[in-house]
């Protein structure tokens, strides 16, 4: 839906319930090779036809990973095909965990499904200020989607760096040299902080924590992850989703 909405903003689609082309829709900036027009012609006569209840079944047949968190499944599904998404439900819970996940570089969707396949029940957002202009990881999207997946969003700002801190950061040794800075003023400032987020851990028992930079060697969130381990006596091990 948020490409369609980008679509009909851009003047390639009307602004109606269907996914109906305008005639005089602009010019595409890049040319299209036949090779890939006919694959979206080939897509757009098989799906067209298949709406509502038709489509539900079609995806949860053909990829039967979407339909783990489904609570209408079995309404579209036999049970031998009920039995393979069951299969494809991750079964760690009982486990601990304590992760941490950036979002450079991948989508939204992406992103989600790394918490899903990991079985995180909890996403702690450890930005100083969670928006962003890459759709899906602003705060209020990014918790309304988690929500409707059964993962619980937390924010604690407190636990950021200001985003003027980091510019001009050109090496790892750049990186370090922050870190530092943020491991002797703020993680040290933000005690009760981290043990609430320990405290939360220990409650959840499979948590992520999040911020933007992809290598976890470049942001902050690892020296967090670094504390908790601390606070657990060494007694985690933390994965970088």
């Amino acid at each position: 839906m948020a490409d369609k909405r980008k679509l009909i903003e851009k003047g390639f689609l009307k602004d109606s319930n269907e996914w109906d082309l305008i005639e005089t829709a602009p010019k595409a900036d890049v040319k299209m090779d036949r090779g890939t027009e006919e694959k979206l012609i080939k897509f757009s006569s098989k799906f067209k036809p298949i709406k509502g209840k038709k489509l539900i079944q079609y995806v949860y047949q053909s990829f039967p990973y979407y339909a783990i968190n489904s609570e209408i499944a079995a309404d579209f599904l036999t049970n031998d095909e009920l039995a393979t998404v069951k299969e494809l439900r991750p079964t760690k819970r009982r486990s601990l965990a304590f992760a941490t996940i950036g979002y450079e570089g991948i989508s939204v969707e992406t992103y989600i499904n790394r918490l899903l396949q990991n079985d995180i029940r909890v996403l702690v957002d450890v930005r100083k200020n969670p928006i962003s202009r890459k759709y899906g990881f602003s705060k209020k999207t990014l918790s309304s989607l988690l929500e409707r997946l059964g993962i619980e969003y937390v924010h604690i700002p407190s636990l950021g760096i200001e985003s003027s801190e980091r510019q001009e950061l050109n090496s790892q040794s750049d990186y370090d040299h922050l870190f530092a800075r943020y491991e002797n003023d703020v993680l040290t400032r933000e005690e009760q902080s981290l043990r609430s987020l320990y405290q939360l851990f220990q409650d959840k028992k499979r948590i992520a924590i999040t911020c933007f930079e992809k290598d976890h060697c470049q942001c902050h969130r690892s020296r967090v992850a670094n504390s908790i381990r601390e606070l657990s006596n060494h007694t985690i091990d933390i994965q970088h989703l």
